[in-house]
């Protein structure tokens, strides 16, 4: 069952809606935001930001963040999905025109 959520990018204020169902990358896109991004699987890391609150899932087991990494709040948003509403600290995104 699709659970919507609501995302806020620090430190812009922009906000859009994610679903648990579809992944933070694509959600910001739908949402009229585009976040830094370039293999969509979880290992080039471009897309890297910090969750400063929320909570997420991942679509692999193991995404390519360090132990350390993960315990301060990092996140990649090309496998991960919402489970809560989330504030993202994205300072390279960018707003669709």
């Amino acid at each position: 069952m699709d659970k919507a959520f609501q995302i806020m990018i620090a430190p812009k204020g922009w906000v859009f809606e994610s679903t648990n169902t579809v992944t933070l990358l694509q959600a910001a896109r739908n949402g009229g935001v585009i976040l830094p991004s370039s293999c969509r699987n979880g290992t080039c890391r471009t897309c890297l930001c910090r969750m400063l609150s929320g909570r997420v899932r991942y679509d692999i087991e193991w995404p390519g963040l360090s132990a350390d990494e993960k315990y301060d709040g990092y996140i990649l948003p090309c496998v991960a999905h919402a489970e809560s509403s989330l504030v993202i600290e994205a300072p390279r995104a960018i707003a669709m025109e």
